[in-house]
């Protein structure tokens, strides 16, 4: 055995003596130290990637402009893409295109159940059962002058008081619906401005608010202002034009100068005289167009004026 306990002891101080070094040469440093600070050297391979914290993870709430995603990088030389248009009337198999945003076709189910007991009469046995409130009720017996068939929607473009173009709804005669489509398109040619077209039914069918609010309409199964007479509007066959500007003026037959003038607020129109943006004349766009296609005009009328008011008769 003792011959073995000597090159054991000096194996054992190699080993010390090794160790020592190995630490003066790593700073100090174990070896497990090292090769965790230097995996590339010690291990020969890459280091596993770390997992990120939670932190460092984007929100599940975060939008992809918020969190980096390789999509949402912009592609060199990429053509932007526009979204589509969304039409606010829809076309049906049986419309009537005339131009671009012109359009008319018979009324569809949604458009009858937003005008029936508004600008279309129901039956006072009907009018409990819909789920609005009526404002057009007639008796049980009587049966309206126009069917649903007889009428049309109709979609147009239009420039408005700010020179911006919109779209516009109008229900109309089938009997004038191409002229309509037809003028309106023109008018649209040429700029003239229209402040709104918006069915009557969003005024709850009452005209005078329609009126006041200086809004173009047709249809609107109504008497004639002051009078138990069907107007030409019942029929479809009447357009009223920025109504505020171009007032209604029934004149006081006694000669006191207690003129009925409608809307209200309209009276400083009543004077054709003078000039002022959006009047309806002789002269007029708007006037030469309905004139040409057979509209006679409210404003040659003698016991009253309707400066607003174009109608044709529909054989």
């Amino acid at each position: 055995m003792d011959k073995w306990i000597k090159p054991l002891g000096f194996l054992v101080l190699m080993i010390l003596v090794c160790a020592a070094i190995s630490r003066i040469v790593t700073n100090s440093e174990k070896l497990s130290d090292y090769a965790e600070k230097n995996p590339e050297i010690a291990y020969a391979t890459q280091k596993p990637t770390e997992v990120p914290s939670e932190a460092e993870l984007p929100s599940a709430t975060e939008s992809p402009s918020e969190a980096e995603s390789p999509s949402s990088s912009p592609v060199p030389n990429a053509t932007p893409v526009a979204p589509p248009m969304v039409p606010t009337a829809e076309e049906s198999e049986e419309s009537t295109h005339y131009e671009d945003g012109f359009f008319y076709q018979p009324l569809t189910d949604s458009v009858i159940a937003k005008i029936t007991g508004i600008s279309y009469p129901v039956s006072s046995t009907i009018a409990p059962a819909l789920s609005i409130q009526a404002m057009n009720v007639i008796a049980d017996e009587e049966e309206p002058v126009i069917s649903y068939d007889d009428l049309r929607y109709m979609n147009v473009l239009y420039y408005d008081f700010n020179g911006e173009v919109q779209t516009g709804e109008l229900i109309c005669n089938k009997g004038i619906a191409d002229d309509l489509i037809e003028i309106f398109h023109e008018l649209y040619l040429n700029e003239y401005q229209i402040e709104k077209i918006r069915l009557i039914d969003e005024y709850n069918g009452d005209d005078a608010a329609s009126m006041e609010d200086n809004n173009t309409s047709c249809f609107n199964y109504r008497v004639v202002d002051g009078t138990d007479s069907l107007s030409k509007h019942a029929l479809g066959c009447a357009i009223d034009i920025n109504p505020f500007y171009n007032p209604y003026i029934v004149f006081d037959k006694t000669g006191n100068g207690n003129d009925y003038i409608s809307p209200k607020g309209s009276e400083i129109y009543v004077d054709r005289s003078q000039n002022f943006p959006y009047k309806i004349d002789e002269n007029d766009l708007c006037y030469k167009l309905f004139r040409e296609h057979g509209f006679t005009w409210g404003g040659d009328w003698n016991s009253c004026k309707d400066y607003q008011h174009f109608q044709k008769v529909v054989e």
